[in-house]
């Protein structure tokens, strides 16, 4: 395989994968968004608590989706660690998106219910960002390869590491 279609079938590769990360990641965000305005109107928790407690729902919903459509052709071992990763780099983007909020809220007093949604949104795409470089590096990480397959792949997946022998 030349260089050049090497390079095209990685991004096709990518472009599927943000494809499957966007689709579970946006009906998250639906999620995210529902229950932050669902508990904001009808509790009286403060902003930023109500933001917290939508983003941490999401969270469980997107671990589910996440496992089972974007990444369930990966590697499925060390459910323990993958869990731990996930929960560890998502704990980093709730504290982006809501860090974002708080500013917003208690840093220039924009707290009418469209500026906290904005805000929020906001929030949301900055720690989406992070989220899908971690997820995909960190947390959902490619099935190494057997010995013998070096250089293969399989299931249209490429291998990031050799087996280590047991």
């Amino acid at each position: 395989m030349s260089e050049r279609s090497a390079l095209r079938v990685r991004l096709d590769r990518l472009v599927r994968e943000a494809v499957k990360f966007g689709a579970v990641g946006g009906a998250g965000l639906l999620v995210n968004l529902l229950v932050f305005n669902l508990v904001r109107h009808t509790t009286s928790l403060p902003v930023v608590r109500a933001s917290v407690l939508a983003t941490v729902v999401a969270i469980a919903f997107n671990y589910v989706g996440f496992r089972y459509f974007t990444y369930r052709d990966r590697d499925k071992g060390g459910r323990t660690r993958e869990l731990t990763l996930f929960l560890l780099f998502s704990a980093a983007g709730l504290v982006v998106e809501n860090g974002i909020l708080y500013t917003a809220t208690y840093g220039f007093g924009w707290d009418s219910p469209l500026q906290s949604n904005v805000f929020k949104f906001i929030g949301i795409g900055i720690a989406t960002l992070f989220r899908f470089w971690s997820y995909r590096t960190w947390v959902f990480r490619a099935e190494p390869v057997a010995d013998g397959e070096e250089g293969e792949e399989r299931d249209g997946e490429e291998r990031t590491e050799p087996v280590r022998a047991r």
